[in-house]
């Protein structure tokens, strides 16, 4: 099942044939499109009268973790011929046959004695009539059902792909509220389908470009309450905060090591924009560049060994890499336009950015020797791009134009197609992807 899902591609195909008498026939291949696969999902079997509001709400938030990447197509219920299907049952695949569902996704919610829920899966390819997989049980607390909805949806969505997991993770991002005269911005937190929001700041300053840690323990910022930009690290256990460097100038654009002891950022001092790295154990500065350009949006290499970032140097904004020690940096961008916000994919393989030409903004891709840039929007303002933990998803912010122009959330495969908005309690900007959660 899985192989016919992944090659099951409609191509579109144009063909010319030249003039000359003995010349060959082309074929180009103009472009692929996915036809996601079918699958039902009835709702899960409550064991018990305690269990019977999450057996229904735990069905809805994997069947949307599934329809929303855009590879999978929900078969509606009222087409179901059987509707109860529970992990200890032996489905009718004839009745999933004939409605031409691929994939069956069927599962039992009980509550324990002790308060506790368990949620089972069990995974059939209908056509092949046998089982991917094992099936999987969790059990946690009642409030933390959403979360265990989105793992087992991972199971799901991996064992469908081959693709590693990205539904249990987090979203931290600006979220905006009043005239764009006069915004109000504050640092939130939701879950990567847009629940669960909560606040870490309370709008009184001026907050951009938050970054979550790789171990989720803390949230990097740049804030203005001082009157000039400085960034600040959020503990997320205890709620305090702390400005980090105690340095003189503008300090921003923040982001962490990949493992999380150290914080990569630009600091203005005079006239010149230089990238610095701090030690948080031993608070350690280090000076990276210092060449009298603009030098600033550093991300590091999943690895930890080089770091991508932009910079003027050249005459103009364009993208470089260099060593995290510091070091010559070699430009990788050399397209039309102007490059920004670059941020190396957890796979290693590709560097995400902004692009400004001709008036237009734009979210791509490149390889990290340049090569291969894809342009994956356009838009009045397209910015900050961020990668969802398995390389497979983008998000980034969205802003209309005009004095009513407000920000929102969209994320995009990255192969361009799915562009879908992110739902949010209102304007939203400035968005960073957190790694799968580990609780």
């Amino acid at each position: 099942m899985i192989i016919r899902f992944l090659t099951a591609l409609f191509l579109t195909f144009g063909a010319v044939t030249a003039s000359a008498q003995n010349a060959p026939l082309r074929i180009t291949i103009d472009q692929g499109v996915i036809e996601p696969m079918p699958f039902a999902l009835p709702n899960f079997v409550a064991r018990d009268a305690a269990s019977s509001e999450f057996a229904s709400q735990v069905s809805a938030v994997i069947l949307a973790d599934l329809s929303n990447t855009g590879l999978f197509r929900a078969i509606p219920s009222d087409a179901f011929i059987s509707q109860a299907v529970g992990v200890d049952m032996q489905p009718t695949f004839g009745d999933w046959q004939i409605i031409n569902a691929q994939a069956l996704i069927a599962g039992n919610v009980s509550t324990a004695a002790d308060g506790r829920l368990t949620v089972d899966m069990r995974l059939w390819d209908v056509f092949g009539s046998t089982e991917v997989g094992q099936g999987v049980s969790m059990t946690t607390n009642p409030q933390n059902w959403r979360q265990v909805a989105h793992r087992i949806a991972d199971v799901i969505y991996s064992r469908l792909t081959g693709e590693a997991p990205y539904f249990d993770s987090e979203i931290v991002f600006v979220s905006e509220s009043g005239p764009k005269s006069n915004r109000v911005k504050r640092i939130a937190i939701m879950d990567q389908d847009g629940a669960n929001v909560r606040f870490i700041t309370g709008g009184d300053d001026l907050v951009l470009a938050p970054r979550f840690a790789p171990n989720g323990r803390s949230v990097l910022y740049t804030s203005y309450a001082t009157g000039a930009p400085q960034v600040y690290l959020h503990d997320l256990a205890t709620g305090q905060r702390r400005q980090l460097g105690g340095v003189e100038g503008m300090t921003f654009a923040p982001r962490f090591s990949p493992d999380s002891s150290h914080v990569i950022y630009s600091q203005t001092s005079g006239a010149n924009t230089d990238i610095y790295t701090l030690d948080l154990s031993t608070q350690a500065r280090n000076r990276l560049t210092r060449s009298p350009a603009i030098d600033t949006a550093p991300s590091y290499s999943p690895d930890g060994q080089r770091v991508v970032f932009e910079s003027d140097q050249g005459g103009s904004q364009q993208l470089y890499i260099m060593p995290a020690g510091g070091g010559a940096a070699q430009r990788i961008s050399f397209g039309q336009g102007l490059y920004g916000t670059p941020v190396w994919s957890p796979r290693g393989d590709k560097i995400a950015f902004t692009k400004q030409v001709n008036g237009r903004f734009h979210v791509g891709v490149m390889n990290v020797d340049g090569t291969g840039e894809q342009l994956l929007t356009a838009s009045f303002l397209d910015e900050g791009p961020t990668w969802s933990p398995n390389g497979r998803v983008l998000m980034f912010f969205r802003e209309t134009p005009g004095p009513l122009g407000a920000a929102s959330l969209v994320s995009v495969d990255v192969t361009g197609r799915n562009l879908r908005y992110v739902q949010t309690p209102s304007g939203a900007s400035d968005p960073n992807w957190s790694a799968l959660r580990s609780n």
